[in-house]
């Protein structure tokens, strides 16, 4: 008989899904005791990028170590846990079997529920954590190195997709463009930061949809825009392009990224009359995207709904949206498996907002 928690226990949760290994403990309220996050950055950098079975051998390394110094830090011990949550969902397979060996692994010792929680809809329930309390129902966008994808959020457990990139992620793009650059790995904070010295108008540069009624997204043209910008400055037997050069491409790059990103979830809160608007996912830790999500916010008046850094990178305390799913009773079986393709919620289709 499975050892069922109460409001009182606590809940252990882990994520592997990528390069980050991370360990949480939270109550039922939820309220996060506990967060240890080990990052891989310096393995991966010289790369370029994450490199899976790095990744995957890191995470058995690291996990155990991990979640006793979260343990440690909510001054609570094994036997306290109540229920054990992971994120299985999506990811890298071998990474995400890892988490997912030790979960089962713990669930089964301590004789307590297992709960299965996606990686991508725990990045909008960071934004409840965030918030501290109910911010559904709600347009979840969620914008990483992986996923670009806008949610109709009637509940924190009933998700309804209104679209995604056709591509490549914004994520992604910022990586490619910061290699293109030569600004090395991870991408997305290297652009922001030599973005802050250039020009965001010196490039017209494409913004896919912008004025598209489909919530989708596209980046693939724009880095395609942005190496044929770089060659430009930086003809064969040149000295390549000069630093100004590349803070006024990479701010005229990300500027393109955030006038598309904002300008689709105005439309997705317009069509579906929403006023909460819930942001997670990596590239929510960008500063230029923060303060243009902001002005768009306050034109309109809707709620803008961002985690802290900590809480948009890959983290373990999102899992938190666990504790919904056991009140639910959506508990999973012991045979649960890694699933590293993200198998979305049903598409809905709304009503074109005003461009």
């Amino acid at each position: 008989m499975i050892r069922m928690p109460d409001p009182s226990m606590y809940f252990l949760a882990i994520e592997s899904s990528c390069d980050e290994t991370a360990a949480a403990v939270f109550d039922a309220t939820p309220r996060v005791l506990a967060s240890v996050v080990a990052s891989q950055t310096d393995l991966h950098a010289r790369f370029g990028g994450v490199v899976p079975e790095v990744a995957a051998r890191a995470h058995l390394q690291r996990l155990l170590p991990v979640v006793d110094e979260a343990l440690r830090r909510a001054g609570i011990g094994i036997r306290d846990i109540g229920a054990v949550a992971v994120m299985n969902s999506p990811g890298l397979v071998g990474a995400l079997l890892v988490g997912v060996s030790a979960a089962k692994m713990f669930a089964l010792a301590l004789n307590v529920p297992l709960v299965a929680v996606n990686h991508i809809e725990a990045h909008i329930y960071a934004c409840r954590l965030a918030a501290e309390r109910d911010v559904f129902p709600c347009i979840g966008l969620v914008v990483s190195g992986g996923h670009t994808s806008l949610f109709h959020c009637r509940s924190a457990l009933d998700f309804a997709l209104l679209g995604a990139t056709i591509d490549d992620a914004a994520g992604e793009a910022f990586d490619k463009v910061a290699s293109m650059l030569g600004l090395g790995f991870p991408g997305g904070p290297a652009v922001e930061r030599i973005a802050r010295d250039g020009n965001p108008q010196a490039f017209a540069f494409p913004r896919a949809f912008l004025r598209d009624p489909r919530l989708d997204f596209s980046f693939s043209g724009l880095k395609t825009a942005v190496l044929y910008a770089l060659r430009a400055l930086a003809p064969e037997g040149s000295s390549g392009p000069t630093s100004q050069s590349k803070s006024d491409l990479a701010a005229s790059f990300q500027q393109a990224v955030i006038d598309v990103l904002v300008e689709k979830s105005r439309q997705a809160l317009e069509s579906t009359r929403l006023k909460v608007l819930s942001v997670g996912g990596g590239v929510a830790a960008n500063g230029a995207f923060r303060q243009g999500l902001e002005s768009m916010a306050a034109r309109h008046g809707y709620m803008l709904v961002i985690p802290p850094l900590a809480l948009c990178t890959d983290n373990a305390a999102m899992a938190a949206l666990a504790v919904e799913k056991w009140k639910a009773g959506q508990l999973a079986p012991l045979d649960l498996d890694a699933e590293p393709t993200y198998v979305g919620p049903r598409r809905e289709t709304l009503p074109a907002a005003k461009a």
